[in-house]
């Protein structure tokens, strides 16, 4: 009998820490957005830069690094490209700024995949962030981590309509 009394006990009281201590700080919509971009996945995933790709790396990543900091100029989320590096003997992995965006080649050892779970782990608390991969373990991941989720293809789509938009804007 006192074992059912202790454990109602129990409930009752971690209910009320657990209610108190998840509650957000700040409203999600006024919150400063990242979107977190898986480098090599979305060079892959895109026909126009897996094109390139087959003759250029560097041209690839490039181009998509321009790309999303004219995505970037638009939408004013705070972008990071991750790029895989780990295969490199001797690398500490390298954080520099591309235009308005942030390009993180991870240290080796390190892969973007686990850069981009640790990175969302400690971000998600203070800002909105979404990741755009279409690996399905980072996305399941950082689903944990309460990240939007954007594929590769949902990424061009978007990317599509930001620039059709600026293409209305500069005819008018």
């Amino acid at each position: 009998m006192d074992t059912v009394s202790t454990k109602k006990h129990w409930k009752r009281e971690r209910k009320q820490e657990l209610t108190g201590s998840y509650k957000r700080k700040t409203n999600l919509q006024y919150r400063e957005k990242y979107l977190i971009v898986d480098g090599y996945n979305i060079v892959h995933a895109w026909d126009e830069l897996k094109c390139l790709v087959e003759d250029n790396l560097e041209g690839a990543r490039l181009k998509l690094l321009d790309v999303l900091s004219n995505y970037q100029a638009f939408t004013k989320f705070e972008i990071i490209v991750v790029f895989d590096a780990y295969k490199v003997k001797g690398n500490l992995g390298e954080m520099f700024d591309f235009q308005n965006i942030h390009v993180v080649y991870t240290k080796e050892a390190e892969t973007a995949d686990s850069y981009i779970e640790k990175l969302t782990h400690k971000i998600t608390r203070d800002y909105q962030v979404m990741v755009a991969t279409s690996d399905g373990l980072v996305q399941l991941i950082t689903r944990g981590n309460d990240c939007i989720v954007m594929s590769a293809r949902e990424l061009k789509e978007d990317i599509e309509r930001v620039n059709e938009h600026i293409r209305e804007y500069l005819s008018e």
